[in-house]
C-alpha cells in the first residue's frame, strides 16, 4: 500500500475526528460554563501576586490560534493509528476537564478593562462564548500540550521547530496575559495534558490495559495512601505547599501501576521514558534514585559473578564508562529497572533491558527472556553489567536465571548461593524463589 494512500486515509480519519470533536467540544464546554453561571457562590482561587500580571491585549492572537492548531494537528499525522491516538488524547482531555469543571466550578476574579481595535473585537467574540468559568484545569493549556506534542514530532528544519516551540510558549503565557485564567489553572492544565499523552502513548500499549502479572496490591495501597497524605498536606498548608500536588499525583500513578498497569505504566523503551512519564513520575523517580544511591553508596561498582557477567546497581554514565575502560572486551548493560532511566553509554557499548516493577517478583517468562538475552550478549564476547536500582533483587533474579540457563549452576538454589557469595547483599524472598522455580520449569520446556 503506497504512502500516499496511507496519508489520505489518515486525512479522512482526521476529518471524521474533527466532525465529532468540534460539536462535542462546544456542547460539553458550553454546558459546563452555563452550569457554573447558574450556580450561586462559585468561588475563585488565585494568589495575591497575580494582581500584578499585566493585561497584554495582543496576546489574544496566540490565544485564539489554538483553535486553528487544533485542526491542523491532524494534518501532522502519518497514518490512521497516529490520527486515532491524537483524537483519543483530545477526547480524554475534554472529558476529564469538563468533569472537573462540573465538580469544582471556579470563577475568574478580576474585571478585564475595555480593549479597543482588532484585539478588542477578538475579546468580544471570545466573551460571547467563553464566560469567566471553566478555570482549573485550563483546557487551553491541556490542549496546547497535546497539540504541541503533535507538531513537535514533525521532521522539520531547526528554524521551523524553534518557531513551533516559541509560538507554543506564547500560547501558554497568553492564558494569563489575556486575563482568562489564574495561575493555578496552568500547572493543573499541564498535568492533565501530560496525563492524556501518558494514557495514549506514542510507543507501546495504553496503561489502561490491565496486566496479568507483577502486581502488588499491598504496595499499590501504600502508594495511594501516601498520595492522599501528601495531597492533604498540600491543601492544608496552601500557598507554595500546593506544589506538593505534583508528588501526590506521581505517587497516585505509581499506585495505579502496581494495581493495574504493571511495569508498562512507566513507559520505558530502550532505556528512556516517554515524555509524559518523565514529567508525571519525576518526583517518584527522584526519590527512587536517591534511595538507590543511599543503599549502595559503599558499593557503586558491580561484582563479578561468572564468565564475564557482573551484578550491580544501575550505574551512572561515568561509572559505566570507568568500568568499561577496565574490560578488555566490549561491554553491555542489561537493565531491569522500570522506574529509572538508563545512563548514556559509550559508543561501543550495547544496551538491553526488560523493565520490571521494584519490590515485585520478576515473572517467570521475563526471567526466561532475560536469561536468553544475557547469554546472547555473552555470545558477542561482551562483558555484561546486569543491573536494577540496587542490584540486590530484580537483577539478582535475572542473574540466577542466567546461571541456571548457562549451566553455571546445577539448580536454582546453587545459583542463589553463587550470587550471595559474589554479592552478599542479594535479597531473594520466597516469591522470587517461587518465580525462579517456575522459570526452571519453563526453561526445561523451552529446551525440549
Amino acid at each position: 500500500m503506497s504512502e500516499v494512500h496511507w496519508i489520505r486515509g489518515a486525512f479522512r480519519r482526521g476529518l471524521i475526528w474533527l466532525v465529532f470533536l468540534g460539536p462535542f467540544f462546544f456542547l460539553s464546554y458550553g454546558s459546563a460554563n452555563h452550569y457554573a453561571a447558574a450556580r450561586d457562590g462559585v468561588t475563585s482561587f488565585y494568589f495575591v501576586w497575580e494582581r500584578g500580571i499585566p493585561l497584554w491585549p495582543w496576546t489574544i492572537i496566540p490565544y485564539w490560534s489554538i483553535d486553528l492548531l487544533y485542526g491542523f494537528a491532524f494534518l501532522c499525522c502519518h497514518d490512521k493509528a497516529e490520527t486515532n491516538r491524537l483524537g483519543l488524547r483530545l477526547l480524554s482531555a475534554q472529558l476529564i476537564a469538563v468533569t472537573c469543571f462540573f465538580l469544582w466550578p471556579l470563577h475568574f476574579a478580576f474585571e478585564r478593562p475595555a480593549v479597543d481595535g482588532l484585539t478588542g473585537a477578538l475579546f468580544s467574540v471570545l466573551t460571547q462564548f467563553d464566560r469567566p468559568y471553566n478555570q482549573a484545569p485550563s483546557l487551553h493549556i491541556t490542549l496546547l500540550v497535546i497539540v504541541w506534542r503533535q507538531f513537535s514530532m514533525l521532521e522539520a528544519p531547526s528554524a521551523v521547530r524553534a518557531l513551533i516551540h516559541t509560538w507554543a510558549f506564547l500560547i501558554g503565557i497568553s492564558v494569563l496575559t489575556t486575563w482568562q485564567h489564574h495561575f493555578i489553572d496552568v500547572p493543573t492544565g499541564l498535568a492533565l495534558g501530560l496525563l492524556c499523552l501518558w494514557l495514549w502513548p506514542d510507543t507501546g500499549k495504553t496503561p489502561l490495559r490491565k496486566t496479568n502479572h507483577a502486581k502488588r496490591p499491598a504496595l499499590a495501597a501504600c502508594y495511594f495512601l501516601g498520595a492522599l497524605l501528601v495531597l492533604a498536606l498540600a491543601l492544608a498548608m496552601g500557598g507554595i505547599w500546593l506544589a506538593l500536588g505534583w508528588p501526590a499525583l506521581s505517587l497516585a500513578l505509581v499506585a495505579f501501576n502496581y494495581a493495574w498497569a504493571g511495569s508498562a505504566g512507566f513507559q520505558k523503551h530502550d532505556g528512556r521514558h516517554s515524555l509524559a512519564a518523565r514529567w508525571l513520575f519525576a518526583p517518584y523517580m527522584l526519590g527512587a534514585w536517591i534511595n538507590s544511591r543511599l543503599w549502595t553508596r559503599h558499593r557503586p561498582f558491580p561484582d563479578l559473578v561468572a564468565n564475564g557477567v557482573w551484578l550491580g546497581r544501575l550505574p551512572t554514565a561515568r561509572e559505566f564508562a570507568a568500568w568499561a575502560r577496565m574490560r578488555d572486551d566490549e561491554t553491555a548493560l542489561f537493565d531491569l529497572t522500570a522506574e529509572l532511566p538508563a545512563p548514556a553509554l559509550p559508543a561501543s557499548a550495547y544496551y538491553d533491558g526488560l523493565p520490571c516493577l521494584d519490590l515485585a517478583p520478576v515473572p517467570a517468562q521475563t526471567l526466561l527472556d532475560a536469561a536468553h538475552r544475557i547469554e546472547a550478549l555473552r555470545g558477542q564476547n561482551r562483558d555484561v553489567w546486569v543491573a536494577c536500582a540496587l542490584g540486590y533483587s530484580r537483577s539478582a533474579a535475572a542473574m540466577a536465571a542466567w546461571l541456571h540457563h548457562a549451566e553455571k549452576a546445577a539448580s536454582i538454589r546453587e545459583a542463589v548461593t553463587l550470587l550471595r557469595q559474589a554479592r552478599p547483599q542479594v535479597t531473594l524472598d520466597t516469591d522470587n524463589l517461587a518465580r525462579l522455580d517456575e522459570f526452571a520449569h519453563l526453561a526445561t520446556q523451552d529446551a525440549h
